[in-house]
């Protein structure tokens, strides 16, 4: 009777921090995307934006070579490559026997992409005209940031949370982090839109989390 009560005492404390780390997140990513809105929309500052773009622009001058790698990176949160991963991956999962991972991958990408149009909508910003390549749709917020931080991110999250290579968990999240940072040196997005595209990205992942939480 002890050991059954300290293992329940155990899991409590565990779903306890989860959800205090999860709420954490939701909240600083939500308060950032609404600064961003306030930043681009309100106020009206492209003072960030031009920053971004006048540093990367420079090394851009400096190390040439960069463009082939940035443009091979950039490609690894579009769209063809985000069907595959979001498909493939979740079966390979299953698979595996880790049903409920897949779903929730397969949930984390395919709800990122409908929020992020959902927002693009709404908020309806053009797209710089000072892109390296065509690029059709609107800007706000960057769906290569904010689907690519839900894919990664998830996948993070998984293996954070199975005990497996934590440092892998870390490379993820910086791997989704840079190829938000390619849309900027290749001037398909503002600054603003991809860090509103990671907030929002983090937001839904937080969310998505909570409710696999109350569903098991």
């Amino acid at each position: 009777m002890r050991n059954h009560l300290a293992r329940l005492l155990a899991r409590l404390a565990v779903l306890t921090t989860e959800a205090a780390v999860l709420g954490l997140v939701f909240g600083a990513a939500l308060l950032l995307f609404f600064y961003l809105t306030r930043v681009v929309f309100v106020e009206r500052s492209a003072a960030l934006d031009g920053w971004a773009f006048q540093q990367l622009d420079s090394l851009r001058a400096a190390w040439p070579g960069l463009t082939p790698w940035v443009r091979a990176i950039t490609f690894f949160a579009s769209l063809p490559w985000l069907v595959a991963a979001g498909l493939l991956i979740p079966a390979g999962l299953a698979r595996a026997g880790h049903r409920r991972e897949a779903w929730e991958v397969l949930l984390a990408v395919a709800g990122a992409a409908l929020f992020n149009q959902l927002l693009k909508l709404h908020y309806h910003r053009i797209r710089p005209d000072s892109a390296l390549l065509p690029q059709s749709g609107l800007s706000f917020p960057s769906g290569h940031a904010m689907i690519g931080m839900a894919l990664y991110g998830c996948l993070a999250w998984l293996l954070w949370q199975h005990g497996r290579h934590p440092i892998w968990a870390l490379l993820l999240v910086a791997w989704a982090v840079l190829i938000g940072a390619t849309r900027v040196y290749l001037h398909v997005h503002f600054a603003t839109d991809v860090l509103a595209g990671f907030a929002a990205g983090l937001v839904w992942l937080a969310l998505l989390r909570l409710a696999m939480k109350v569903k098991v």
